[in-house]
C-alpha cells in the first residue's frame, strides 16, 4: 500500500472516533502541531487516543470528505471537510471543520503531522 493509499484509508476509518483504531495508525512518537482557531496545539500519542475518545462521546459518526491528496516521499497532503452526527441528533450531519495537513509516514504510521483547521 502506498503512503497516500495509507492517509486515506486512516481518513476512511473510524479512528478519528474510536481510539482502538486510532492506535493501529499511530507512531509511538508521533507529534502533531495544529493551528486551530484556540492557537497551536501540540499533541502526542497519548493526546490523540484522548482525542479520539473525546469525540466518540459526542459523535455516533464521523466522516471525511477529501478534496485534495498529494503525495511526495514520505510525506502526504491533505484537505478535507470533517462531518459527524452527534449523539443527541444522529439524523442530522454536520459540519465540523475543514482542514489542511501535512503528514509525515515512518514504519508505516504517521510520526509527524502539520495541521491547520477552520471551523464552520
Amino acid at each position: 500500500m502506498s503512503i497516500k493509499e495509507f492517509v486515506q484509508k486512516f481518513y476512511k476509518s473510524d479512528a478519528l472516533i474510536d481510539s482502538e483504531i486510532m492506535k493501529t495508525y499511530l507512531h509511538p512518537d508521533i507529534v502533531v502541531e495544529w493551528n486551530s482557531s484556540k492557537g497551536l496545539i501540540q499533541m502526542n500519542y497519548d493526546s490523540m487516543i484522548s482525542m479520539a475518545n473525546e469525540l466518540s462521546r459526542a459523535y455516533v459518526r464521523s466522516k471525511v470528505r477529501i478534496s485534495h491528496i498529494i503525495a511526495e516521499d514520505d510525506l502526504v497532503s491533505i484537505r478535507y471537510s470533517h462531518f459527524v452526527k452527534t449523539i443527541e441528533n444522529p439524523r442530522e450531519e454536520m459540519l465540523l471543520a475543514h482542514f489542511s495537513t501535512i503528514w509525515q509516514i515512518k514504519d508505516d504510521k504517521l510520526y509527524r503531522g502539520y495541521q491547520m483547521s477552520q471551523f464552520s
